[in-house]
C-alpha cells in the first residue's frame, strides 16, 4: 500500500511539473492602477488557466522609462503594455518595437479606436471634462464658459508638463475649432490656473478652493457618488480621451499568450470587468458605469496619435509658452 501510495504520489508530482513546463508565463507593464491591473489579470486568468501573468505598476513616464532602459540593454522584460495613452505606443510602433496583431475582436471597435496595422488597441475612454462644484453660480455647459467673467480666477486644471492626459487634451482641444491655443490664451487671460495633475484639480474644486475644474471624467464622478458637492459636464463642443491601449512588444517569446491577452481585454468579458471598474468601455454596444450619461450623448473628440507624436515638443513649448512652466 505505501508503495503503490508513494507511486501514485511520485506521478502526481511528475503531473504538475509537466503542467508546469506547459504554462506560459506572461508579463505585463501598466499604468494601470494597483486594485485595476490585479482585476485585470484575475479576470484573464480565469479564462485562461494555463497561462500565468506577472505585471508591474507604475505611472506612464516611470514604466516606459524603465522599459526603454530594458531595451536599451537587449533584455526587456515585458511581453505586454497596456498604459495611458497612443501617442507613447505610437512612438514605438514608429520604432518598431511593438508587434502587430490583427485581433478578431476589432470589428467590435470604432476604426479611431486601433492602430490599422494592429499595432495597439484602446481598451476604455477616459475623457476629460469640466467639474463644478456645486456652489457655483455658473453651471458649464461648453469649454467657452470657462472664459466668462463669472469664471475668472476660479479655474484649475492640470499641466501638461505634468499630466499625460492633460497634454492629449491640450493636443486635442488644440485641434479643435473654434478652441485652439487661443483658447488657453483666453484661459489664461482670465486666470486660469494649470499645474500638477488631476487629483490636484478634483481636491481644489471639490473643498471649494476653485470653482471650476478641468479633469478626468470618473474623478469627480465617483466622488460625487460619496457624497462630494460637485458635478461633471460633457461639454458640448466635445471631450478629449485618453484611451488606455494594449499592445505587444516585438520582443516576446510568448506570442500566443500575447495575443490571448490581447483579445480578452477587448473581448465582452474583458470590457465588462473595465466597466465593473468604473470606467466607459471602448468596445460597442457597452452600457457606461452609474453616473454617466449615456455612451451616444458623449462627444469624443479624436486625436490622429502620429501627428500629436510629432508636435508633442512644440505643443509644450506653446503651452509653456502661455501658462509657464509648472
Amino acid at each position: 500500500m505505501k508503495i503503490m501510495l508513494s507511486a501514485f504520489t511520485a506521478l502526481a508530482a511528475f503531473g504538475f511539473m509537466v503542467a508546469s513546463a506547459n504554462a506560459e508565463n506572461l508579463v505585463l507593464y501598466t499604468s494601470q492602477p494597483n486594485a485595476d491591473a490585479q482585476a485585470t489579470v484575475d479576470g484573464f486568468m480565469a479564462e485562461n488557466p494555463d497561462i500565468k501573468v506577472e505585471w508591474v505598476r507604475d505611472g506612464t513616464p516611470k514604466i516606459m522609462a524603465k522599459l526603454m532602459a530594458e531595451i536599451e540593454a537587449g533584455n526587456p522584460a515585458a511581453d505586454v503594455l497596456l498604459i495611458a495613452d497612443t501617442v507613447t505606443l505610437q512612438r514605438m510602433k514608429e520604432a518598431g518595437q511593438l508587434m502587430a496583431y490583427k485581433s478578431p475582436e476589432a470589428a467590435n471597435y470604432d476604426a479611431s479606436l486601433y492602430d490599422a496595422d494592429g499595432a495597439y488597441y484602446a481598451t476604455k475612454l477616459i475623457t476629460t471634462g469640466i467639474m463644478y462644484n456645486t456652489a457655483a453660480t455658473m453651471k458649464p455647459t461648453s469649454w467657452a464658459d470657462l472664459t466668462k467673467p463669472e469664471a475668472k480666477g476660479l479655474v484649475a486644471m492640470p499641466s501638461p508638463l505634468t499630466s499625460g492626459a492633460a497634454l492629449i487634451h491640450a493636443q486635442t482641444l488644440a485641434g479643435v475649432s473654434g478652441l485652439g491655443w487661443d483658447y488657453y490664451k483666453a484661459l489664461q487671460a482670465n486666470g486660469a490656473v494649470a499645474a500638477g495633475g488631476n487629483g490636484a484639480v478634483l481636491k481644489a474644486v471639490a473643498s471649494g478652493e476653485k470653482a471650476y475644474g478641468v479633469v478626468v471624467d470618473y474623478m469627480p464622478i465617483r466622488e460625487k457618488a460619496k457624497g462630494a458637492p460637485v458635478e461633471f459636464v460633457f461639454p458640448t463642443e466635445g471631450v478629449s480621451a485618453v484611451t488606455e491601449p494594449v499592445a505587444i512588444l516585438s520582443t516576446t517569446k510568448h506570442a500566443e499568450a500575447a495575443k490571448k491577452f490581447v483579445d480578452y481585454v477587448l473581448s465582452e468579458n474583458g470590457q465588462q470587468g473595465f466597466l465593473k471598474l468604473g470606467y466607459i468601455p471602448a468596445r460597442n454596444g457597452m452600457p457606461v458605469p452609474e453616473g454617466f450619461p449615456a455612451r451616444d450623448t458623449i462627444k469624443v473628440q479624436s486625436l490622429d496619435a502620429a501627428a500629436a507624436l510629432k508636435s508633442s515638443e512644440a505643443d509644450l513649448k506653446t503651452f509653456s509658452g502661455i501658462f509657464g512652466t509648472n
